[in-house]
């Protein structure tokens, strides 16, 4: 009799747990319809969900109970409703938002390291959604960021493809890019750590432009672009974004996430796979480099008492990318006779935060990348690895309701070694390798007070000790006065630092044998900035402007730079004997309507240039390649709310910008003034279900002269009819290699 008892209630079991819970369902509306990928999260537990493009929202599992349903959304006012959940019951609700000051109310975390509101942070901080992007869509954040007002995504090789990501004007190594708030993104790797993140993993990406050395240590001089992912609870369980070119792009991202009793997790992949030998202008080499890449990434967030944090993330990353002559096979990977640029990357990162368990908020952030690659350019080998390890502990401490205090100490190792000269170090018998190992203990402090509800004033100071280059201290002022919500007024006066890798940023100039002669002891490159924002929001009748402008000035000393001239069988490095300055000023504009129409628009206007002392010991100005006096954007969206149709219609425009030219050079040394435009048309259906296609590059603009003698790739008849010595040159780029193309495209997001 027992034994039957038992069987019964273990059967039973389950229909008795599902009676203790119940599930909530319903809608987020705005003045002017439904409101999409709105937040609503269940306070004290761990359950969320994200609404759909009709506004609609499911949590399911939540035990009965009363509990508070938090509501927010970009462009209006948080909300908070109580509900009552009722087991084995479903709970309707439907909740209207009141329109408020755009991205102002969204919560940040890059500009002072914790989390603020956008309308309180003293420090500037620009929030992009993946709603933003997916107006024009990419298979990769590197290529998406040509949307955001003075970052310009820029390819440095016309045939492998690579580049890195400038602000402002300044070189990719000034910018550093973040994942949930650490850098994950390695000097060797900054296109790759930015290419393969599924749209559908991220929550939100923020900009900050100008030095943020303070906090986050080197390399974030001309800013800092910081990759904020999903909370694992309150992402879909299954969603999907895949499209296809008429070029034969297929780039497929898949997200699914589940929660647990005591944990949830999400697990996003991207494919891409560009195989298509195209060669329009005829030059006998690949327009753009094929691409093979899959990038896996695993997210876990663990329920803990008082609501602590506790998540960790793994992501994997390989690519084999190739761009060369068309008759090029593997079998000539590393010769002389058939040129390609053949490149394997595989990258390994964890992401992790810990709050740790004590009356006071202490959090503990780590971060572990591990980069190979396997490069061939030409008959030129190259083959490198890279680790880069990072942990911070910080301490946050309000001192009053006015007054916080944020305390935090950080160590960064990097390990470097590769297979060129710039890592051996001659020996009577041999050549013995030399990798590099470099320290970075630091510690900083940030002191926020708000002296009144208009007034806050943030001060921080920064100090570092490099293995290599010893102390280095980085102080900042922040100001903040805003008389009212609609008026925002910051002054930034920062100082920020790099400490330069030499190898990894000059890799692919190191040929033969040479010798690596650093003349003077290196000092870290340092930068003075300026800058003054002004924020300003217009409450219309049908709608709303928001205006923000932003005027600049950095000047840069002790700039590095590597001699490859004076010696050819040498590489001199030495500090700059000079500076260089970076100014400009830049507007952003946000419209929209009552009516479904919506307007993003942008202009940067900026003059960045070095001053260096000549052979004769005169001071010349040598202007930045790459930085384009004049830029801007735009992004135009409609909705046709009967039909469920959305037009986007995107672009941007670039001024003419100074280029690598060759002595004598035929080529100009100035790009022109060209804009690429796309237009966009999508579908949604009930369920979660969305069809978009448009068209890319509608006026098909393509570069000219985009590689100098590719009849000659290895030089082999430089001397034959070449009275001007032209060697063959891949670096005059300014802009994409892809001409007008097609894309197709479906989405689907399945709530839980």
């Amino acid at each position: 009799m027992k034994e039957l008892y038992n069987i019964v209630v273990f059967i039973l079991m389950p229909v008795i747990a599902q009676a203790q819970i119940g599930s909530i369902s319903g809608q987020i509306t705005g003045e002017t319809g439904p409101v999409a990928y709105a937040s609503v999260g269940i306070a004290g537990i761990n359950a969320g969900a994200t609404t759909t493009e009709e506004g609609t929202f499911n949590i399911n599992n939540i035990p009965a109970g009363s509990y508070m349903l938090n509501i927010s959304a970009i462009g209006f006012s948080s909300k908070g409703q109580k509900i009552k959940v009722k087991a084995g019951e479903t709970t309707t609700v439907y909740v209207v938002l009141r329109q408020s000051a755009s991205r102002l109310n969204e919560v940040v975390v890059t500009g002072t390291m914790r989390e603020t509101y956008q309308l309180e942070s003293p420090v500037p901080v620009e929030i992009y959604t993946p709603k933003y992007f997916q107006r024009n869509p990419t298979p990769a954040i590197f290529e998406a960021l040509e949307m955001v007002n003075g970052v310009q995504p820029q390819v440095s090789c016309n045939v492998c493809g690579t580049g890195d990501i400038h602000i402002n004007g300044m070189e990719g190594a000034y910018t550093m890019v973040l994942i949930d708030g650490m850098p994950i993104v390695s000097a060797l790797s900054t296109v790759y750590g930015l290419s393969g993140i599924p749209n559908s993993l991220i929550e939100r990406i923020e900009v900050v432009k100008g030095p943020a050395s303070t906090l986050y240590g080197s390399e974030a001089m001309a800013g800092l672009i910081n990759v904020i992912t999903k909370a694992s609870a309150k992402s879909p369980a299954v969603s999907a974004d895949v499209f296809y070119t008429s070029h034969k792009e297929l780039n497929a991202d898949i997200g699914w996430s589940r929660r647990y009793k005591d944990a949830s997790t999400i697990l996003s992949t991207n494919y891409y796979r560009f195989q298509d030998w195209r060669d329009v202008n005829k030059d006998n080499f690949t327009d753009i480099p094929q691409q093979h890449r899959v990038s896996v990434f695993n997210k876990w967030s663990f329920n803990r008492q008082h609501n602590r944090l506790a998540t960790v993330a793994a992501r994997y990353y390989y690519e084999d990318r190739f761009g060369g002559e068309l008759q090029w096979t593997p079998a000539y990977r590393g010769g002389d006779d058939i040129y390609g640029e053949s490149v394997y990357t595989r990258r390994y990162e964890l992401i992790g935060a810990y709050q740790l368990p004590l009356l006071e908020k202490v959090m503990l952030r780590y971060s572990y990348n591990d980069h190979k690659q396997n490069s061939a350019y030409g008959e030129q080998l190259y083959k490198a690895q890279q680790r880069v390890l990072v942990g911070q502990l910080i301490w946050d401490k309000p001192l009053s309701q006015r007054h916080n205090l944020l305390v935090g100490t950080s160590y960064r190792y990097t390990y470097y070694d590769d297979n060129t000269p710039a890592t051996q170090s001659p020996d009577e018998q041999e050549l013995k390798n030399q990798a590099s190992h470099i320290s970075l203990p630091g510690a900083f402090l940030e002191d926020e007070l708000k002296f009144s509800p208009v007034f806050t004033l943030l001060t921080g100071l920064r100090y570092d000790y490099n293995s290599e280059h010893g102390s280095i201290f980085t102080p900042r002022l922040n100001l903040k006065w805003s008389p009212g919500e609609a008026d925002i007024l910051r002054l930034s006066l920062g100082n920020g630092y790099r400490v330069v890798n030499l190898f990894t940023e000059d890799h692919a100039a190191l040929t033969g044998a040479r010798e690596v002669v650093i003349k003077n002891k290196l000092k870290p490159e340092r930068s003075y900035n300026i800058s003054l924002n002004y924020n300003k929001y217009m409450n219309l009748n049908g709608g709303y402007i928001n205006l923000l402008g932003t005027a600049f000035y950095t000047y840069f000393t002790n700039r590095i730079v590597g001699d490859f001239l004076t010696d050819n069988n040498k590489i001199i490095y030495d500090n700059l004997h000079g500076h260089a300055v970076s100014k400009g000023v830049a507007l952003d504009a946000e419209v929209a309507f009552t009516f479904p129409l919506r307007l993003n628009a942008g202009v940067t206007l900026i003059d960045v240039y070095q001053v260096q002392k000549n052979r004769k010991g005169e001071e010349e100005r040598v202007p930045q390649l790459h930085a384009p006096s004049f830029s801007g954007n735009f992004a135009l969206s409609y909705t046709f709310r009967n039909a469920g149709l959305s037009l986007d219609y995107t672009g941007s425009v670039k001024g003419p910008m100074y280029l690598p030219v060759q002595e004598k050079d035929f080529r100009p040394e100035k790009s022109p003034w060209f804009t690429l435009q796309n237009i966009q048309l999508t579908k949604a259906f009930a369920g979660g279900l969305e069809v978009y296609g448009g068209l890319k590059n509608i006026f098909n603009f393509m570069p000219d002269y985009p590689l100098m003698r590719s009849f000659d790739p290895f030089d082999k008849q430089i001397a034959v009819n070449n009275p001007n010595n032209y060697t063959f040159d891949t670096e005059y780029n300014y802009a994409p290699l892809q001409g007008r193309r097609t894309y197709m495209g479906i989405r689907y997001i399945l709530d839980k």
